[in-house]
């Protein structure tokens, strides 16, 4: 756990207190955890100039990292953005701090893209050299920063969930910086496609990426030929959680990539949804796939990606949703063949 754990741990309490009491932000001190960063090592800024500590002090600053292909970030945006919609006229920044994964996630066009499809139209710091990541010694995505107007941080989360915890947290803030007329009840989001909530009850597999670097249960015959083509073969049976390969592929440190066109890359899941990132190794794409589930047609458990049929194209380096079943959620056999070569396979990850 972090430095100043034992201190956290009180605030946690205090906080979990507060929620089972009254809905009022004051009820809680929040501890002050050192001063906001600078951001000055930011590559790019989208949808606003550059913005400083200095230029931002009198206002509450919600500092959001964030990654476009990531799944766990995905799940938080619609309450990110539902905040910065309703609060930035009682004070509040919100500042989304892309720092990327994946190498397609570096270039500025693949990201202004995916703010725009995304909604994402609160300022953007581009954070291409981790340089903002490492001022606030980041290690997660998403992450929130809860800074007051007095640049002091006072509260954080890494990863999905206390959404109510972080709206009061901000209320509180607001209100300590002399915002008036705030309503105290809280937001509720209409989350759809790949931004609505994991089904945290039947979800049993864990991400899993696909080069070479950081892949779990990899279990084609002869396993991982690093770095060359080479002509791979699907298992008759996969266990829980484990993938497979069949056709031509080269698998790299950070993905696989299809040579000839048929390939097909298999996995054993148990999950509500199933998200594969992918990317055309030619811009632009497009590389058209097809999707089945136990060997059939996905039906009315396609995602928003695929239609019933399983049919999708790859145009842009992002996260494609391929399975949304509708229950009951049970072990699956998920199977995408691509009808085109060209096609990066990065990550597996489930909701």
């Amino acid at each position: 756990m972090a430095q100043g754990a034992s201190e956290w741990t009180r605030f946690l309490t205090r906080a979990n207190q507060l929620l089972r009491t009254t809905t009022h932000p004051a009820a809680v001190q929040l501890p002050v955890e050192g001063s906001m960063p600078s951001l000055d090592g930011a590559t790019g800024w989208l949808n606003s100039p550059p913005l400083t500590v200095a230029g931002l002090r009198g206002r509450v600053v919600l500092v959001n990292f964030w990654t476009y292909t990531c799944i766990n970030w995905l799940r938080t945006l619609p309450y990110v953005r539902a905040w910065a919609h309703r609060y930035t006229n009682h004070g509040l920044t919100v500042i989304g701090v892309h720092t990327p994964e994946f190498g397609f996630e570096h270039d500025l066009d693949n990201v202004r893209r995916e703010v725009k499809d995304l909604g994402v139209d609160y300022p953007v710091a581009i954070d291409n050299d981790y340089a903002i990541w490492t001022a606030f010694a980041n290690h997660y995505w998403p992450a929130l920063y809860f800074v007051d107007a007095q640049g002091q941080i006072r509260h954080h989360r890494f990863g999905e969930g206390d959404y109510e915890m972080s709206e009061m947290v901000l209320q509180q803030l607001l209100t300590d910086a002399g915002s008036g007329g705030i309503d105290q009840e809280l937001t509720s989001v209409d989350a759809r496609g790949v931004e609505a909530a994991a089904d945290w009850a039947s979800l049993r597999s864990p991400e899993n990426y696909l080069g070479y670097e950081r892949t779990d249960n990899f279990v084609s015959p002869d396993g991982s030929i690093l770095d060359t083509s080479y002509a791979y073969a699907a298992p008759t049976r996969l266990g829980p959680n484990h993938w497979a390969l069949s056709g031509e592929w080269t698998v790299g440190r950070q993905a696989i990539v299809l040579n000839q066109a048929g390939g097909r890359i298999l996995y054993r899941f148990h999950a509500r949804d199933l998200h594969l990132v992918m990317a055309p190794t030619t811009p632009g794409g497009p590389i058209r796939f097809r999707v089945h589930l136990d060997g059939q047609p996905p039906g009315a458990a396609h995602g928003t990606d695929v239609d019933g049929q399983g049919n999708g194209t790859i145009t842009d380096p992002r996260l494609y949703q391929l399975i949304r079943q509708p229950g009951p959620i049970s072990d699956r056999t998920f199977e995408i063949t691509f009808l085109d070569p060209g096609v990066q396979a990065h990550a597996f990850t489930f909701g």
